[in-house]
């Protein structure tokens, strides 16, 4: 099994910024994908950023350039630095780990609250 445990949110005014962390533990395995998403009042759960073991990123083409996701494989640790706040970006954000193996495992957080004041 694998834990994923955020922490980071909380409330800011627009404009400002904001780093989430992820602690993972548990059988994580060396190949897996850890990333970001959200989910806003009303409205679907979305991606926001992976990324993987050795690296690679991937972002929503909505956070490009304003969100920037890093990760300390030492730590098993995942952060979103948060730029240029918007209320818009009001929203629980989950952690996520995808362990890649015979079969893809899916993992998630509780979420941590972001609150965009403006």
């Amino acid at each position: 099994q694998v834990q994923l445990v955020e922490s980071g949110g909380g409330l800011v005014q627009a404009g400002g910024s904001l780093r989430l962390s992820c602690a993972a533990t548990g059988r994580i395995f060396s190949v897996n994908t850890m990333g970001w998403y959200r989910q806003g009042p009303g409205k679907q759960r979305e991606l926001v950023a992976t990324m993987t073991a050795t690296g690679i990123t991937n972002y929503a083409d909505s956070f490009k350039g304003r969100f920037t996701i890093s990760r300390d494989n030492a730590k098993n640790m995942v952060y979103l630095q948060m730029s240029s706040l918007k209320p818009a970006d009001t929203a629980v954000y989950y952690c996520n780990l995808k362990r890649w193996g015979p079969s893809v495992m899916d993992y998630w957080g509780k979420g941590t609250l972001v609150t965009v004041s403006s």
